[in-house]
């Protein structure tokens, strides 16, 4: 038995999420907005308070500071059930913190700032994350997986204790890399789950079967390509499936590709079918984005079940 079901691997962030902001000054040096709200947040404690919500035994590996920003997201994620053992706080270095825009449609735009160019080397605690059943690295082409050589480290040593990787990633920001920049890990990658924007940048593909198609062709074996409002996209060497969003009043996507992920994973661990654990993601992410912050509106398996059997 492995010592965890799922483990995190990625960034540990403090969001100041501000709904509704008004860009006109109401006074020299003053704006309002709807709400603002502090959150714990990060792709890898998104995902991994979601899939603890959904009864995995879910850790984190991630860098936090000596700090009331650090001591903040490790009380809540201690708090909805993540083993935090794997946490790593250093001297020196502040936890980062981003501020989240979040416009009517639930779309946002986020501002980070130097923390995030933190020091983090994950590939030197390969026994926190090797013995699991599957590792999420929530932040690809992002610290701390911006650097090839972290990347093929960490996924090298996953592999070859039999861990599933799962790898969603993001738009650089620090460092530019190209997919051809981790030919190498690529084909050690079990699953890959960008979103449409991501997927059109590293693949310059507008369709999104072609888009997967680069992916495939570049040794990945199972790519899902998330579309928001029009659901998920997935292929790999046998098949294709296309799987309809939810219709839900999207109110923050803020962390709901995170709280996606966490669902697809789970199901998979499970044991269930590739189209039922996809469809079972969109409920994960559709329920996160129907409230302001990442982890509130998401209880547990259940929930999500149930939303999915009322739209058989």
């Amino acid at each position: 038995m492995s010592r965890h079901d799922i483990v995190f691997i990625g960034t540990a962030i403090l969001d100041s999420v501000i709904k509704g902001f008004d860009p006109e000054p109401v006074s020299a040096a003053g704006f309002t907005a709807e709400s603002g709200s502090i959150n714990a947040g990060g792709e890898a404690v998104n995902g991994s308070i979601a899939a603890a919500k959904l009864g995995m035994k879910s850790a984190i590996l991630c860098f936090l500071g000596k700090d009331q920003a650090g001591d903040l997201i490790a009380g809540e994620l201690a708090r909805r059930g993540v083993d935090t053992g794997l946490i790593v706080r250093p001297e020196g270095h502040p936890t980062p913190v981003t501020t989240i825009f979040v416009a009517p449609d639930g779309n946002r735009r986020s501002i980070t700032n130097s923390a995030h160019r933190y020091n983090f080397h994950p590939e030197q605690y390969a026994d926190a994350f090797t013995d699991t059943e599957a590792l999420v690295i929530g932040s690809l082409f992002r610290a701390p997986f911006n650097d090839p050589a972290v990347i093929k480290a960490v996924i090298t040593a996953a592999r070859e204790k039999g861990v599933l990787v799962f790898a969603d990633t993001k738009l650089p920001n620090f460092v530019r890399l190209s997919l051809d920049d981790i030919a190498d890990s690529l084909p050690l990658i079990d699953y890959i789950t960008p979103n449409e924007d991501e997927a059109r940048y590293y693949t310059g593909e507008e369709d999104p079967e072609k888009m997967a198609d680069v992916f495939l062709s570049k040794g990945v074996r199972n790519v899902v390509i998330k579309l928001g409002a029009r659901g998920c996209f997935f292929k790999n060497s046998e098949r294709s499936i296309m799987i309809p969003a939810h219709s839900i009043n999207t109110v923050d996507a803020t962390g709901a590709g995170d709280n996606f992920m966490a669902g697809l994973v789970s199901e998979l661990l499970r044991g269930s079918s590739v189209e039922d654990a996809l469809r079972f993601a969109n409920g994960c992410g559709a329920i996160c984005a129907t409230a302001v912050g990442t982890g509130t509106a998401l209880r547990d398996r259940d929930q999500v079940l149930q939303m999915i059997n009322k739209q058989v």
